[in-house]
């Protein structure tokens, strides 16, 4: 074969290693890089399958044009694209010091591990597939797998920017739906059955502020870390609302999971408890918190408030439900009052409002359906019988 000009890469032939026929291999200089390409099976005599040289020499010229690559020295692997930007997330974005903290443990305990010290470059949306199956037989659920390919599919757009990877192969791949159940009901507590809740919690030191907790909880929404962050000033009795501001989670005040605070109405029956819980408490600082433990004014344990939880709801003998399920009860009791969607929306601190729907069957119909199925069924219907020949109509 003739020797090629500098920079119109070399076209040569490999034979299959199984003795299945050759194929043409193209090689050029990508900058101070070798790029080494399969370009397809060579052709036969007598036969049209595979390519010809002229063929070769058109997808080998269409190669060098079409093709980048990415230096060596800027290869990363998963693990080193990903440090790199959660360094990024933290410490320029600023993101919630529990989003990074979960990050970290995608790409220690399943990222990293399953691809290993492959570079990006390397890593097509099969492979990405392969992991999500993988992590499907591992028993993860959907939701948890969607979050560690909108992890994956970040770190491929920051690479990108840095010249670390061509393309980003994550946007490729089939996601799973992480949707709710429609066979899912949602959990929680009726008026009487939140009364008789708070008639079970005992009558001893932390007794005196979960009935408060307790009550806050369904009465505002408000999620377990807020409650637990939430402090006197931010108590507006005037104005009979309440304001989110601070979440305490895994040992550290952040701010709310939404990224930004909200105001919550404020029943009059809850303003009265909260102003006697004031009385009766030690810790009545503007910055003191409101469900403070009450001998030391620190945070209330989260998990003593769950399990104590659980023990006053065994003694009721009511539906069992999760502490974070309280938000509920405060989501359908709204809805079943009429007030809208968005602002229950608005007042939950959900990001966005297809989580709100879940609320939407407890509204109030605004058709007025009953009236006109009882109308059409009930006991006062004439029973005008429908014409028997119109029955294949329209």
């Amino acid at each position: 074969m003739s020797k090629r000009s500098y920079g119109s890469g070399r076209l040569y032939v490999r034979a299959y290693a199984n003795g299945g026929g050759e194929a043409w291999y193209g090689e050029w200089w990508a900058g101070t890089t070798r790029v080494k390409r399969k370009l397809g099976r060579k052709r036969k005599p007598g036969t049209s399958d595979g390519l010809t040289r002229v063929q070769a020499e058109r997808e080998l010229r269409r190669r060098m044009e079409t093709e980048k690559v990415v230096a060596g020295a800027k290869r990363r692997t998963v693990q080193q694209a990903g440090e790199a930007y959660i360094d990024h997330l933290e410490h320029v974005m600023e993101r919630k010091r529990t989003t990074i903290a979960d990050y970290r443990g995608y790409l220690r305990k399943h990222l990293a591990p399953y691809f290993g010290e492959r570079s990006l470059e390397k890593i097509d949306p099969a492979r990405i597939t392969g992991y999500l199956l993988a992590k499907k037989r591992a028993g993860l659920s959907s939701k948890t797998i969607q979050n560690h390919l909108n992890f994956l599919h970040g770190i491929y757009a920051f690479s990108v920017k840095r010249g670390w990877a061509l393309s980003n192969p994550v946007a490729l791949v089939d996601r799973p739906k992480s949707s709710r159940s429609a066979h899912r009901r949602i959990q929680f507590l009726q008026p009487e059955e939140l009364e008789a809740l708070i008639r079970a919690v005992p009558d001893d030191l932390l007794g005196g502020v979960e009935r408060t907790l307790y009550l806050c909880a369904a009465m505002t929404g408000l999620r377990q870390g807020e409650l637990i962050g939430l402090r006197w000033t931010d108590v507006d009795w005037t104005a009979s609302r309440i304001r989110v501001a601070e979440s305490f989670t895994r040992g550290h005040f952040d701010s709310p999971k939404s990224h930004r605070g909200r105001s919550v109405p404020m029943a009059d029956r809850l303003a009265r408890e909260l102003e006697l819980h004031f009385q009766q408490s030690l810790w009545t600082g503007d910055n003191d918190l409101v469900f403070a433990h009450p001998l030391t004014g620190n945070v209330f344990d989260a998990s003593k408030i769950r399990k104590r939880f659980n023990a006053a709801l065994e003694r009721t003998g009511v539906r069992r439900i999760t502490f974070h399920e309280l938000r509920h009860t405060f989501g359908t009791q709204l809805a079943a009052a009429g007030a809208p969607l968005r602002a229950i929306q608005e007042w939950m601190g959900h990001a966005d409002a297809s989580t709100t729907e879940i609320y939407a069957h407890y509204a109030p119909d605004p058709t007025g359906g009953a009236t006109l199925v009882e109308r059409a069924f009930g006991p006062s219907h004439p029973g005008a019988r429908l014409d028997h020949t119109s029955r294949h109509g329209v």
